[in-house]
């Protein structure tokens, strides 16, 4: 999580969400240190909306974590969330090709469908129909707070703003619970998310739950994840045209790299806030070479921009090599990716349909 296909940028937060920002990375802390010790306690529902190609930003920022969990023996459900890229859009384009473009960037980057289940939203019926009974649980004011919502709204490409967007974050919270997750991977602009997703779980528990808990309150693992610039110095983002994508191949990379926005600055060093767009480059290839950002940026110095370009592209290049190779190969036999899906559907059907059924017996329903 979140189901979001561009790379997130922090945003400025009150007094009052900044101390539940610091409380949540104490909390995570804690958390990195119990997945460690027992792993086999943790459960995670992690996903993307299937938009098109993942790119650079979101492979150091959610698909490396993701591996991370996977070989530490965590167990994953890995979500593509197709019903949701309705979200923000009037259209959805190209559904059936985007959906196989994710699986192939998820098993690319390391994803495991033997140690992961990976599954799309519009396979799950009974996921989708746990939607109604948790949006009797949360009221439309509650709804209308939710500033990433806010966010999501101001930027959404809809001519008017659907329904689905104000329901979005309880269609969240039916993803996660309906595996009983009880860890979910965000960044620190997506804990309002989880909180509605608490919030769903703890009053499930208290109306229904007859002195039991029927869902976990899933914590938030909050993610380290770098702030990668697209090629043009803003967000990086698909829709926008500045993002390196997994499957871009090295003349291409190198060709994006070269146009990349830099600074008039000749002697190049890692300073973030005073020269985002150089600094950004810099961190991509210390995270591809797995340096620290200072020391790249000492050893390009005087070579200038010219100098930061080559060295980014070269390790960008060297990095991706083997995913890049694992892609193709997996490309190749189509077939296999809609064997994965369709395991993963099944896998997931049988969890959701499980949890349903604790649901209508908790609320004395059969409806």
């Amino acid at each position: 999580m979140p189901y979001d296909d561009e790379s997130t940028l922090p945003t400025d937060t009150a007094p009052a969400d900044a101390l539940a920002a610091t409380a949540a990375q104490a909390r995570s802390a804690v958390l990195e240190r119990l997945v460690s010790e027992d792993p086999g306690r943790f459960r995670v529902l992690t996903g993307d909306r299937p938009t098109g190609r993942l790119h650079l930003g979101h492979y150091f920022g959610t698909l490396h974590n993701r591996v991370r969990l996977q070989e530490l023996g965590v167990e994953m459900f890995v979500l593509v969330a197709d019903y949701q890229v309705l979200t923000d859009r009037d259209v959805a384009e190209d559904p059936a090709g985007f959906v196989e473009e994710l699986v192939l960037d998820q098993l690319a980057a390391g994803v495991d469908p033997a140690r992961a289940v990976i599954f799309t939203h519009s396979a799950v019926p009974a996921l989708n129909q746990l939607l109604l009974p948790f949006l009797s649980l949360v009221s439309v004011a509650e709804l209308n707070r939710n500033p990433t919502v806010k966010e999501e709204i101001a930027h959404s490409r809809q001519s008017s703003v659907s329904g689905l967007m104000f329901t979005y974050p309880v269609h969240q919270a039916a993803d996660i619970l309906f595996c009983k997750g009880n860890l979910v991977p965000v960044g620190q602009d997506q804990l309002p998310h989880l909180e509605v997703t608490r919030t769903v779980a703890r009053r499930f528990n208290d109306r229904y739950g007859n002195g039991t808990a029927v869902f976990p309150e899933p914590e938030a693992l909050l993610s380290k994840a770098p702030l990668l610039l697209g090629t043009d110095g803003t967000k990086m983002s698909k829709s926008r045209g500045n993002a390196i994508a997994l499957a871009a191949d090295a003349d291409e990379t190198a060709r994006l790299i070269r146009g990349a926005r830099t600074d008039a600055e000749r002697h190049i060093t890692y300073d973030p806030a005073r020269r985002p767009e150089v600094s950004s480059l810099v961190l991509l290839a210390a995270l591809c070479q797995g340096r620290p950002p200072q020391q790249v940026a000492e050893e390009i110095g005087a070579a200038g921009a010219s100098g930061l370009k080559k060295c980014v592209t070269e390790a960008v290049n060297d990095h991706f090599a083997p995913i890049r190779a694992r892609r193709a190969r997996y490309a190749q036999d189509r077939s296999y990716l809609r064997e994965i899906l369709r395991e993963g559907n099944e896998r997931a059907n049988a969890v959701a349909e499980t949890t349903l059924d604790e649901v209508r017996r908790a609320m004395n329903s059969r409806c």
